[in-house]
């Protein structure tokens, strides 16, 4: 089984990484730095993927992030639920996909679902992995966000969808919850 490397010293020791399959809440009060640490979690290490869910911020601004912090772009993907909500005519590509906003859950559904499938066929990078089901990183920045648009029963049955998506592809899930917004 596939063991996913963090790379934060501290914690790869600690735990030898996380399986396949695992899936994390990053629980922390606002301006704790919690998104840095999950991009970190979610950064691709060599013939690793990642696809990020931005509920915040623009997916040139993500992808900015995970570049300056030597990420390959080409591993990246990113759906984004905010730019299209200013800028309607912004077209999907391979990826970078967009929608309309936090509260279409379906439209979020359904492009990871793409997304994982290109992953799956060798299309997403134009480079394959070599393994088999390929490693994905999968990162909600952040649950809060979607959390005001949704109520909490719906965003439940998401997220239990998503993680279980997540585990059958044996991936590693990464999610943003601020501890002040919520009860």
């Amino acid at each position: 089984m596939y063991s996913y490397k963090t790379g934060i010293p501290q914690i790869d020791q600690a735990t030898g990484g996380f399986d396949a399959g695992t899936n994390l809440l990053l629980l922390a009060p606002s301006l704790s730095y919690a998104e840095q640490l999950a991009y970190t979690l979610a950064k691709p290490l060599t013939g690793e993927y990642a696809i990020i869910l931005s509920t915040n911020e623009r997916a040139s601004e993500v992808i900015d992030q995970f570049k300056s912090a030597g990420a390959d772009k080409h591993f990246i993907g990113v759906i984004d639920a905010i730019t299209k909500s200013s800028t309607p005519a912004v077209c999907d590509t391979g990826r970078f996909m967009f929608v309309t906003n936090p509260t279409d859950l379906t439209g979020i559904g359904i492009k990871f679902s793409h997304m994982i499938e290109t992953i799956f066929d060798g299309t997403f990078s134009g480079e394959e992995s070599g393994l088999f089901p390929p490693p994905v990183r999968f990162c909600i920045n952040s649950v809060s966000t979607l959390l005001m648009y949704r109520k909490l029963e719906v965003l439940y049955q998401f997220l239990h969808v998503m993680t279980a998506k997540l585990k059958k592809v044996e991936g590693f899930g990464i999610y943003v919850l601020s501890s002040e917004a919520f009860d």
